[in-house]
C-alpha cells in the first residue's frame, strides 16, 4: 500500500526498526516509546508445531522485530541506543 503525505506526515510507512535479542530489553524499549508517544508493533517468534506440543518454548533465543513508522526513525534510534541486546536495523 502507498504511502500518503498529508501535512508532511506519513501514513501507512511501517519499518523494520530493530531486533531484540530478549525479552527484558523488548519491556525497556517498550517502555520508552510509549513513554515518547511512538506508535510500535512487536512481531513475536514464530511458534513451530513441535515447541507448542513439547513446551520447549524457553528453551531458544528469543528475538523480537520491533517496527515503527519512518518518520519516528531519528528520536527511536536515539532511545534505543542504550539498550544492550537491541540491533538497530541499517537503512
Amino acid at each position: 500500500m502507498a504511502a500518503l503525505n498529508l501535512n508532511a506526515l506519513f501514513f501507512n510507512h511501517e519499518i523494520s526498526f530493530c531486533k531484540v535479542y530478549n525479552a527484558e530489553s523488548k519491556d525497556q524499549l517498550e517502555k520508552l516509546l510509549v513513554s515518547n508517544r511512538i506508535s510500535f508493533f512487536v512481531e513475536w517468534p514464530e511458534q513451530n508445531f513441535w515447541e507448542r506440543f513439547l513446551g520447549t518454548w524457553g528453551s531458544r533465543q528469543e528475538v523480537f522485530t520491533i517496527h515503527i513508522n519512518e518518520a519516528d526513525t531519528t528520536r527511536a534510534r536515539d532511545l534505543a541506543a542504550g539498550i544492550e541486546s537491541v540491533q538497530i536495523a541499517s537503512a
